[in-house]
């Protein structure tokens, strides 16, 4: 049974899916696919186990990525990772439109998604065990949607054109600050660029502290070099990321 804090994420998430529905995206996109409708309830199953109660800390993603969240619909949603160390499964269905070259196959899908791979796998060697990690930290993406172009390349959304991110930044933005009211995190963590600057624009002055670390994806060439020592030197500069894990200094 959902805790309040948790509820109110469910609730915040499908709140931003009926705000993001009305939204229409143009070329070079030709599919957008929201996993918190098709994949909601391993989503809510992440929400239940472990976003229930405050969070010290709160990490910061883009978007799903087609072999992460689109498939799984927890943040840098990697099969293996979503599946064997969160312990995480539940039946995903589809996007009402489907790339041909992109399907939703849930936990079936045999890909690995290398931000996820990184992710999770950098906390697992780090903490042995999720409960350790989410006693003081949580993972959310800034936006839920997936953009695909004709290709089936993924299109990032600070890549879309003006209007639109104009459309899809207002929501997202919303949902954000509902995450911090529930979560009441000190930090908030971008994971990348992009993360860190949609929270400063979201979160203004809201008494969080704003950092920066690496994104994983491999088009950040710097995530080939030993990311998750960046990762650790970036949180432990600010006295986050210590020995076993996040150093208690409140």
């Amino acid at each position: 049974m959902a805790t309040g804090i948790a509820a109110g994420l469910a609730a915040a998430a499908r709140r931003l899916c009926r705000d993001l529905a009305p939204l229409r995206f143009g070329p070079p996109v030709t599919h957008v696919y929201n996993p918190l409708e098709y994949a909601r309830r391993s989503h809510d199953l992440y929400l239940r186990r472990f976003g229930d109660s405050p969070r010290r800390i709160l990490f910061l993603g883009m978007n799903p990525g087609p072999f992460g969240m689109a498939q799984t619909g927890v943040p840098f949603g990697d099969v293996a990772s979503v599946r064997g160390w969160l312990g995480v499964e539940a039946p995903v269905t589809r996007p009402a439109r489907e790339h041909p070259r992109r399907p939703v196959q849930g936990f079936a899908c045999p890909r690995r998604e290398v931000s996820g791979e990184r992710v999770w796998g950098a906390l697992r060697e780090h903490y042995g065990r999720p409960e350790r990690f989410f006693a003081q930290s949580f993972i959310a993406n800034y936006c839920p949607l997936l953009f695909l172009e004709a290709s089936g390349r993924n299109r990032t959304p600070d890549k879309l054109p003006a209007d639109e991110r104009e459309a899809l930044f207002a929501p997202c933005d919303r949902h954000l600050r509902r995450l911090v009211e529930l979560l009441e995190p000190r930090f908030v963590v971008g994971v990348g660029n992009f993360a860190e600057a949609r929270a400063g624009a979201a979160l203004g002055h809201a008494g969080v502290e704003l950092l920066r670390i690496p994104h994983p994806s491999p088009a950040n060439p710097l995530a080939h070099r030993n990311w998750a020592g960046s990762a650790r030197r970036a949180l432990a500069a600010r006295g986050l990321c210590r020995g076993r894990g996040p150093r208690r200094s409140d």
